[in-house]
C-alpha cells in the first residue's frame, strides 16, 4: 500500500466552488497516477474552517467513486496558515516507489509543497 497527497485552493465558500475544486483535484490525482477506483483503499479529505458549504466527499461520490470509504475532516487551524484549502490523502492498494508517486498541489496550494513542482 502507498499514499498520495494533494491540495487545491478554492476561490469562494460556495457549494459549487468546493465541488468543482475537489473534482479537479481528484481527477488530476487519479489521472497522473493512472488509478481507478479498484486501486483505492480509502480517501481522507480535509477542508479549512472557512469552507463549510459542502463536504468534499460529495464531489468525490459525484465522480462515481461509490465503493471507496471517504472521511471528511476539518483541517487544524494554525495561525497564518493558507485559507480556503482542500486537502486529500488517498490510500492505494499497490506498490509504487515513493519517488514515482505524483502528488498534486494545484492553484494556490502549490506554495504548500514547492519542492514537488517541476
Amino acid at each position: 500500500m502507498y499514499a498520495l497527497r494533494g491540495a487545491i485552493s478554492v476561490e469562494e465558500n460556495t457549494e459549487t466552488a468546493i465541488i468543482q475544486a475537489t473534482k479537479e483535484l481528484m481527477r488530476k490525482t487519479l489521472e497522473e497516477n493512472d488509478l481507478k477506483e479498484d486501486d483505492l483503499v480509502s480517501i481522507i479529505t480535509s477542508a479549512t474552517d472557512d469552507l463549510d458549504k459542502v463536504y468534499p466527499g460529495k464531489a468525490i461520490r459525484e465522480l462515481g467513486l461509490e465503493l471507496t470509504p471517504i472521511l471528511c475532516l476539518q483541517e487544524m487551524k494554525v495561525e497564518n496558515s493558507s485559507a480556503k484549502m482542500i486537502r486529500l490523502l488517498i490510500h492505494v492498494d499497490g506498490h509504487k516507489d515513493k519517488q514515482d508517486v505524483k502528488h498534486q498541489y494545484l492553484k494556490k496550494a502549490e506554495k504548500l509543497r514547492p519542492d514537488l513542482l517541476d
